[in-house]
């Protein structure tokens, strides 16, 4: 077994106008105080990255190492969320989501999804620019407007979607797969990769892609009452990221998984800071360690209730006394009889 890394934090929720939180070096210096050993960066706000000069420089991605080491963090990631939701829009968010892309691509879904393409083709490069081995991104999705069965879905629209999907993404697992980094997946409602069964379907129809992998985050399953722990049991083998976010969810009989289009802090799932949820975090960290993952634990913080600033402070202490020192030896080795193969055959009466 392994033991994994950290705390890290993910910085997309915490960038922002005023210092420090509008540079790199600011926010980490900021992150490093807290506690957090590495960073997790968004790569669409060019004030932390610049996505293109990483892909086409490895001084320039060198710096920027340089300048987390300064205050002992390091990179554990690059995300591109927003980049990987615009690969695959159905067309009844195109205005919804025109706002990830850069605006000369807005109001052009063609000009934008050839947009997207490159941006994760660029992350791919800048990726291994840092050295990293694996990346976060969504699926984007085509047949989430058709998740309830009603009114019913006509034969082969699902199986068509995810084979369109697999069109997509299939250059860009190459690409990654070329600059030797996993693609991570975050499976996520909203995205029709959103749980094991749409897994297993996107991994049928790119040929189970060795850099088709997943960002295990426990909390979208309690909003999908999803056994996020047996999750762990059958998919570890994908598993090379994870955000350590907390749940939960208080059914009711005005509310259960969909929400009832009620505000955040009033549905019946909904996210929150770490430690004030549901998760089994200690459960979540023992089947990791059991399972040899060694990548980072990454605080994505997201909460109705709690002030980010609150939700960071107490996220780093909070990961740091869960993450699990592997064993590396067995407890009950003070007890082996150095008995050989002919012992264990008298043993056994076979001699």
């Amino acid at each position: 077994m392994k033991s994994m890394q950290g705390p890290a934090i993910f910085l997309a929720q915490f960038v922002g106008d005023s210092a420090p939180f509008n540079t790199l070096e600011g926010i980490a210096g900021w992150a490093a105080g807290l506690g957090y050993k590495g960073v997790q960066i968004p790569t669409w706000d060019a004030r932390l990255f610049d996505l293109k000069r990483g892909a086409e420089s490895k001084a320039y991605c060198d710096d920027v190492r340089a300048t987390l080491a300064k205050h002992g963090v390091k990179v554990t990631e690059l995300s591109t969320h927003l980049q990987g939701q615009l690969v695959a829009v159905h067309p009844a968010y195109d205005l919804m989501f025109d706002g990830f892309a850069a605006e000369h691509v807005r109001g052009n879904p063609r000009a934008r999804q050839a947009w997207a393409v490159e941006q994760l083709r660029l992350a791919a490069r800048a990726s291994a620019n840092l050295g990293l081995k694996a990346h976060a991104t969504f699926s984007g999705a085509l047949a989430w407007p058709y998740v309830y069965p009603w009114p019913q879905r006509p034969a082969g629209l699902v199986e068509t979607a995810f084979q369109e999907m697999a069109s997509r993404w299939l250059p860009i697992l190459h690409a990654f797969d070329d600059a030797g980094v996993d693609l991570c997946f975050e499976i996520h409602p909203g995205e029709d990769l959103h749980d094991g069964a749409t897994v297993e379907m996107f991994l049928d129809q790119v040929k189970n892609h060795p850099r088709c992998n997943l960002l295990f985050d426990p909390s979208h399953f309690v909003l999908q009452q999803l056994d996020y722990l047996e999750y762990i049991d059958l998919y570890h083998s994908r598993i090379k990221m994870f955000h350590v976010k907390d749940a939960e969810f208080h059914s009711s009989g005005r509310q259960g998984v969909y929400g009832g289009y009620q505000s955040w802090i009033n549905r019946a799932g909904r996210f929150r800071s770490l430690g004030d949820g549901q998760i089994d975090f200690k459960g979540i960290f023992s089947k990791l360690t059991q399972y040899g993952f060694e990548g980072w634990a990454v605080l994505e913080w997201e909460c109705c209730i709690k002030s980010s600033e609150q939700g960071a402070a107490e996220g780093a202490p909070f990961i740091a006394s869960h993450i699990i020192q592997a064993a590396a030896r067995s407890f009950d080795d003070f007890a082996e009889s150095g008995v050989d193969q002919a012992a264990n055959r008298r043993m056994l009466g076979l001699d």
